[in-house]
């Protein structure tokens, strides 16, 4: 499975992608599907299933923090209060680059939690939520590409 930011053009980013596994003789549709991409495995050409997520949504330009933006607990009161933060560092001041705001912003929130954990482990504590719709409709990408083929 390849996860890719979409970054600020998600259907030029998307077009890249495209272009390079048609190299590797895989065809990807002409869009990014909602639900993610899964390409069956083909193996008279010995072609891998092969599953494309092109973050945040496949569809909104972002990247991975966009992501983990929309599994911070609703109403959660520390994050208008990370962003500001974040947000009140002078530019003159800041090590991140320009476009790594919301990074920054959701490094701070997770700092700010009762014991600072990388995404993965704030999953796992709970910290960050995995039932919102983009979770769901990720976790149903995530068992369609990984889980049993269905006949």
């Amino acid at each position: 499975g390849v996860m890719l930011d979409a970054n600020g053009d998600p259907a030029s980013r998307w077009q890249a992608i495209a272009n390079r596994f048609r190299e590797a003789g895989i065809e990807l549709p002409s869009f990014p599907q909602t639900e993610g991409v899964v390409i069956p495995s083909d193996p008279s050409a010995r072609l891998p299933r092969v599953g494309v997520w092109m973050m945040p949504n496949n569809e909104s330009p972002g990247e991975l923090e966009d992501f983990l933006k929309e599994m911070l607990p609703p109403n959660d009161p520390v994050w208008p209060l990370a962003r500001e933060y974040i947000n009140g560092i002078p530019p003159d001041h800041r090590e991140f680059q320009e476009g790594k705001t919301l990074r920054a912003q959701v490094h701070a929130w997770l700092a700010a939690r009762e014991d600072p954990r990388q995404p993965g482990l704030a999953i796992k504590a709970r910290d960050l939520k995995i039932d919102g719709p983009l979770c769901v409709r990720f976790a149903a990408w995530l068992r369609q590409l990984f889980g049993e083929p269905r006949s």
